[in-house]
């Protein structure tokens, strides 16, 4: 069986791809959605937070780390199908993942840290 692919259309097109790195830091999104969810028993919110947390170091150690080694080494395009540069993929999950966390943090902070002041 061959796949319907529309006349003119190259599959070879990174616009029509997207990047690993990128996708998996929204799957993880998801998991800190849970943590913030009211209809989720708290402790249960905050199991979903150190998940999220535990996906995050895990993600810095093997994918960030290997894309500081292609940056290092001067490897200028993404060996993906998008073909995204190492570099701008390190810049979009910095961005990323600093959004990410500002959101947990806040997430937890009424509800653990709250002193009154």
């Amino acid at each position: 069986m061959t796949p319907n692919v529309a006349a003119g259309v190259s599959l070879d097109d990174p616009a029509l791809y997207i990047n690993r790195e990128l996708s998996w830091l929204e799957f993880n999104r998801r998991v800190l959605e849970e943590s913030q969810d009211k209809t989720v028993p708290l402790l249960e919110r905050l199991k979903f937070l150190a998940i999220f947390a535990s996906n995050l170091d895990e993600f810095f150690m093997v994918r960030v780390g290997g894309l500081q080694q292609k940056v290092a080494a001067g490897v200028g395009r993404g060996s993906g199908a998008d073909r995204m540069p190492p570099r701008e993929q390190l810049e979009r999950i910095s961005q990323t993942v600093r959004q990410m966390v500002d959101e947990g943090i806040a997430a937890c902070r009424p509800k653990c840290c709250a002193t009154g002041s």
